[in-house]
C-alpha cells in the first residue's frame, strides 16, 4: 500500500516539510524582533536579564521617591521660615529740605509675609543726615508715619508684581 501511494506521499511530505520550513522562518523573524527589543531595553545595563534590569529600575524608583519625601519636607520647612523672613520690600526717595537737591532722602519698609516689620526713614541735610525707624504689626504702624513713609508701606504691602529682587521704587519730588 506505501509503495502504490509512494508519490502522493512524497508529495505530501513535501508541502509538510515547505510548510514547516515557512513556518520556522516565520518564528526565526519573531525570535529575532524580540531579541533586539530585548536588546534595546537592556542597553546601558550591565544586567543580562530583564528580571535584574526590572529590578535594578525598580530599586532606583524607591530610592527616588525617598529623595522626592526628603525634598518635600525640606521644602516645608522652607516655606514654614519664609513666612518669617523680609519678602515685601518698599522703597521712597524723596527731596524733604529745599537747601539740598537729587532725591537723597528715602523710606524704606521692609515686611514679612504677615505684613510684619518696620518703616526706616532716612531725612539727608546739607550738613547732617537722621534716620528714624517705626515699627510695623499685620500691615500697620504703632506710630503716625509721613506721606513717604506711607507710600513705602503701601508699596510693601502691594501683591509682588516686579520680579525677584527688584523693589518698586518711586521718587517724590
Amino acid at each position: 500500500m506505501v509503495r502504490d501511494n509512494l508519490g502522493p506521499i512524497v508529495a505530501a511530505l513535501a508541502v509538510a516539510i515547505v510548510l514547516l520550513l515557512l513556518l520556522a522562518i516565520v518564528e526565526a523573524r519573531r525570535i529575532g524582533r524580540l531579541k533586539a527589543r530585548l536588546e534595546a531595553l537592556t542597553r546601558g545595563s550591565d544586567e543580562r536579564s530583564l528580571e535584574a534590569i526590572l529590578e535594578a529600575h525598580l530599586t532606583r524608583v524607591h530610592e527616588v521617591v525617598r529623595e522626592l519625601d526628603e525634598v518635600e519636607a525640606r521644602t516645608a520647612v522652607l516655606e514654614r521660615d519664609l513666612r518669617s523672613t523680609f519678602s515685601r520690600v518698599g522703597l521712597v526717595r524723596f527731596n524733604p529740605f529745599e537747601d539740598t537737591g537729587g532725591n537723597q532722602s528715602f523710606a524704606l519698609a521692609l515686611l514679612d509675609g504677615m505684613g510684619n516689620g518696620f518703616v526706616v526713614s532716612s531725612l539727608h541735610a546739607r550738613n547732617l543726615t537722621r534716620v528714624y525707624a517705626k515699627a510695623v504689626a499685620g500691615g500697620t504702624s504703632e506710630a503716625a508715619l509721613s506721606a513717604e513713609e506711607s507710600e513705602a508701606l503701601r508699596i510693601a504691602l502691594q501683591p509682588a508684581a516686579a520680579p525677584p529682587g527688584s523693589p518698586p521704587v518711586r521718587s517724590a519730588g
